[in-house]
C-alpha cells in the first residue's frame, strides 16, 4: 500500500488534491481512499489531507503517520510544522521555485517544481491543487496522467472551463516534471 499525506494552507484544496488522486487510482484499476484532518478551520491554517493507494482492498481507517510520498502545496509550511513527522524515508513533491537542496529533508528524496508559475500561465490564478497531481503522476508513476484527466473531469463534472483548465495544468506541470527530472 502506498500513502501519500498532503500539505497545504486552508483554501488551497488539499482536501480537493487528495479526492481527486484518489480517484486517478480507481481510474487505474486500484482501490483508494481519501480523507482530511482539520485543525482549525479557516483559511490560511495549515491543512492535512490523506491518501491510500493499493492494489487490494484497503481496510485501514486510521490517518496516515508514516508516508511514503510528502506533496507540500505551500512551501512555507516547512518552516511552520514538522512535514517530516513520522517519515522514514518517503518522496517529497514541493510546490517552489527554489531548488530542492534548499530544503533541509533528510534522507528523503525531494523534487521541487513551480507549480504556481505553471497555475498562473494556464489557468491566470495561483490554483495549484489539481497541477501538483501533475507533478505526483510524473515522478511517482503511481497513476497515470489519462486516469488524472479522467478524474478531474468527475471531479468538476459540469464546469467545462474548470475542467479544461485544471486538466491543461496538470498536463503542463507532468510535462515539466519529466523535463526536469528525466523520469
Amino acid at each position: 500500500m502506498k500513502e501519500i499525506r498532503f500539505h497545504g494552507r486552508g483554501g488551497q484544496g488539499a482536501v480537493t488534491s487528495s479526492y481527486v488522486l484518489a480517484i486517478a487510482a480507481f481510474h487505474d484499476g486500484k482501490f483508494s481512499q481519501a480523507f482530511p484532518a482539520f485543525g482549525v478551520e479557516r483559511r490560511g491554517a495549515p491543512v492535512l489531507a490523506f491518501t491510500r493507494i493499493d492494489d487490494k482492498q484497503i481496510n485501514v481507517r486510521s490517518q496516515v503517520y508514516e508516508p511514503d510520498y510528502l506533496v507540500v502545496l505551500d512551501s512555507s509550511l516547512i518552516e511552520q510544522v514538522n512535514v517530516l513527522d513520522g517519515v522514514e524515508k518517503a518522496t517529497v513533491i514541493i510546490n517552489s521555485e527554489k531548488k530542492e537542496s534548499e530544503f533541509m529533508m533528510g534522507k528523503n528524496r525531494a523534487f521541487t517544481v513551480d507549480i504556481t508559475k505553471i497555475a498562473l500561465d494556464v489557468i491566470g490564478k495561483p490554483f495549484v491543487n489539481i497541477g501538483v497531481l501533475g507533478a505526483f503522476a510524473a515522478l511517482t508513476g503511481e497513476v497515470s496522467i489519462n486516469s488524472l484527466k479522467k478524474a478531474v473531469a468527475q471531479a468538476f463534472e459540469g464546469n467545462e472551463k474548470r475542467i479544461e483548465l485544471n486538466s491543461k495544468c496538470a498536463e503542463k506541470v507532468f510535462e515539466e516534471s519529466k523535463k526536469k527530472y528525466g523520469k
